[in-house]
């Protein structure tokens, strides 16, 4: 499978999650090291900070493809040539997009399906002239009719172009939709073979993850994602939840590739910290409290065996471990468990108070370790067997 990061792009419309060139390049040296297949790079058209981040990344990013968006219109593809001129051919290229749907064909582009795939193969013809890797994506794909969709589709292959892209641009499909489509786009586009098709989900129903999964089975090639699925409204296909369900579950997905799950929460958190968008405490794989439980049970069985309670290792992903937090759930062996890392001599008397002192905590309150160590040695040891020494 290839994973084709949109962070740069897509994932900076988000509102608030502006980045500096400088910032850009930082997240995509981290893409390179996670050892994603391309990085969709921005928009160079739409703004010099683009470019300049385009420009930036072109001569030290290594191994990803990196491609430019661009409108069906000559002057973007120029500008896009520009800005990776310092690329080599076979690693730079161009990602071309065109709303195809009723919608957007009457109320935004005020033009027939007549007009608009002569524009589109007419930015194609040009496209091609000057990049070797050209993408084509029907903008609001998921809401085009299926025989026009095909349509463009096997035009597009025939002008050159090496991907096909499938957006749910505004993020309405469910699973059993992305099926129905993609078997009909396989079924109806004849030349679909001579390029690679990928898949672009938007996470408007809490879908984009299934959706992605449900088109890798349908044999998509490509998977456009975000880190921690930031992007427009509710934000695009999470890259790091595809990633590890693949992992788990390559009887079902194939291999992940190239891609090093073990820097995707380094990764995530810097994303979190450049765009100033932080992730929420919960967020599937690196979030704060992913690997972390203050429930007595859950902590009994973490304890005795990790995978009595996890889906996976903290190490599997680059975290940093288990926590067992103390609260009012925690039950005894999570607070002898945590006496001992604090290195304190303890027995049961020592234990029940810390219990009783965690039952009685107001709603939503820790036990930080400074005041574990009062409870501890404000109670004298006894001196049977019981006493518990790390």
């Amino acid at each position: 499978m290839l994973f084709s990061d949109t962070t740069l792009r897509d994932g900076e419309q988000m509102p608030g999650a502006t980045l500096e060139p400088a910032d850009k390049v930082r997240i995509a040296q981290a893409l390179d090291e996670l050892g994603v297949h391309s990085l969709d790079a921005g928009f160079p058209a739409s703004s010099e900070a683009d470019r300049q981040a385009i420009r930036l990344m072109a001569p030290v990013i290594k191994r990803p493809v990196l491609t430019a968006l661009c409108r069906t219109l000559p002057s973007d593809i120029d500008i896009a040539e520009e800005a990776l001129q310092a690329r080599a051919r076979h690693k730079r290229g161009v990602s071309l997009f065109c709303g195809t749907s009723p919608l957007h064909r009457r109320d935004k582009l005020q033009k027939d399906r007549a007009q608009i795939l002569r524009l589109i193969l007419d930015a194609l013809q040009y496209a091609t002239e000057r990049f070797e890797i050209v993408a084509f994506s029907p903008e609001d794909a998921s809401r085009t009719e299926l025989d026009f969709l095909c349509e463009i589709y096997r035009e597009a292959i025939d002008a050159g172009v090496t991907t096909i892209g499938f957006p749910d641009t505004v993020g309405v499909l469910t699973p059993d939709g992305v099926r129905d489509m993609l078997r009909h786009i396989q079924d109806h586009v004849s030349n679909i073979e001579k390029a690679l098709l990928a898949v672009h989900f938007h996470n408007d129903l809490g879908c984009a993850v299934a959706n992605t999964l449900e088109a890798v089975q349908e044999g998509a090639n490509v998977v456009q994602c975000t880190m921690n699925g930031i992007g427009e409204r509710a934000g695009n296909t999470s890259l790091e939840e595809v990633a590890v369900a693949m992992s788990l579950h390559p009887d079902l997905y194939g291999p992940l590739g190239s891609l090093n799950v073990s820097r995707l929460v380094p990764t995530c958190r810097l994303v979190a910290e450049l765009t100033g968008i932080p992730l929420p405490i919960n967020k599937p794989i690196a979030g704060q409290t992913v690997f972390a439980t203050e429930a007595g049970i859950h902590q009994d069985g973490l304890l005795k065996n990790p995978d009595t309670y996890l889906p996976f290792r903290p190490e599997l992903v680059g975290a940093e471990g288990v926590q067992l937090v103390l609260g009012r759930h925690s039950g005894r062996r999570a607070v002898e468990h945590r006496l001992q890392a604090l290195g304190l001599r303890f027995d049961a008397a020592h234990v029940n108070a810390v219990l009783e002192q965690l039952k009685s905590q107001p709603k939503g309150t820790l036990l930080e370790d400074a005041r574990l160590r009062e409870i501890v040695t404000g109670i004298k040891p006894s001196t049977g067997a019981s006493d518990v020494t790390p």
